[in-house]
């Protein structure tokens, strides 16, 4: 059979490149997923106990960082910061999630009024600055990790639910939901079955490229004295501790922002590299 110029464009696949951001964000994210995962076991030290006798003790095989200006490992304390951030950071993203999938999905699907209330309501929590909402509970409540998480939340999940809502109002016009209308499928089977399998891969990789700028909101909150307090094994907590003594000690401040970096560009690497992942699949299903 003989094909034209432009069917036998459409048909060729596209040709392999290795997706280096994929691979290298995932091996960082998993040697730091693991660290932070099995960080009560690994760490060299107890991070909360202090020796004032070996204070800013030079890096060794029992302090591999050396020690802070009051004993404590920060080695320790830097692996143990990656289990903490990393808690804080999921738990803020899976709420975020949650929240912007359910009523993003809603509004975007039933519409009418259900789309109205729900993007008024959304229009309100995104015109509420995230500082200032950070410093009104801390305000109000005290400043904690529990308190900083629910100001994150609160401030974030509405830009999350404008995104769903725009992805759901451009698949529930395509021609296999429609398809399914009239097969009689129920609303449920509908959204479980097809509108979430549509949404999910791009939400996926926002939430992958989100976990970074979450890390980095966590700790600059911490290092105000909003978020985890003294003497919390956490990124932000152990840089502001570390202010003070920058000129004459700067590698307290070194290690915890070296990890900060380091997982903060494994995120966006391996965000970018699954969005590329996930356009090729799509380009060659096409194909």
């Amino acid at each position: 059979m003989n094909l034209t110029v432009t069917e036998r464009a459409c048909r060729q696949k596209v040709p392999y490149k290795r997706n280096n951001q994929l691979i290298i964000g995932g091996i960082l994210l998993a040697v730091i997923l693991l660290l932070a995962i099995f960080a009560p076991l690994v760490v060299p030290n107890d991070p909360y106990v202090s020796d004032p006798a070996n204070k800013y003790a030079s890096p060794s095989l029992k302090y591999w960082f050396g020690t802070d200006n009051i004993g404590r490992c920060i080695a320790s304390r830097t692996i143990l910061g990656a289990h903490t951030s990393l808690v804080y950071a999921s738990v803020i993203l899976c709420s975020i999630l949650v929240i912007s999938l359910i009523l993003g999905v809603l509004s975007g699907y039933f519409g009418g009024a259900a789309d109205a209330l729900i993007m008024r309501m959304t229009d309100v929590f995104l015109a509420l600055p995230a500082p200032v909402i950070a410093l009104a509970i801390a305000g109000a409540l005290g400043p904690s990790a529990k308190n900083l998480i629910i100001a994150m939340v609160l401030t974030s999940w509405g830009d999350f639910t404008k995104l769903v809502r725009g992805m759901v109002l451009e698949v529930k016009e395509k021609d296999f939901i429609m398809a399914a209308r009239a097969s009689g499928f129920s609303h449920r089977k509908i959204i479980f079955h097809h509108i979430f399998t549509n949404v999910f891969p791009p939400i996926l990789i926002l939430a992958t490229l989100e976990m970074g700028k979450i890390i980095l909101a966590i700790a600059g909150y911490s290092f105000i004295g909003l978020g985890a307090q003294p003497p919390t094994a956490e990124w932000g907590v152990m840089i502001s501790d570390a202010k003070n003594y920058i000129q004459v000690q700067p590698q307290l401040i070194l290690y915890p922002s070296a990890a900060i970096i380091v997982t903060v560009a494994s995120f966006n690497l391996f965000g970018e590299g699954l969005k590329k992942f996930i356009s090729r699949g799509i380009i060659n299903e096409s194909n």
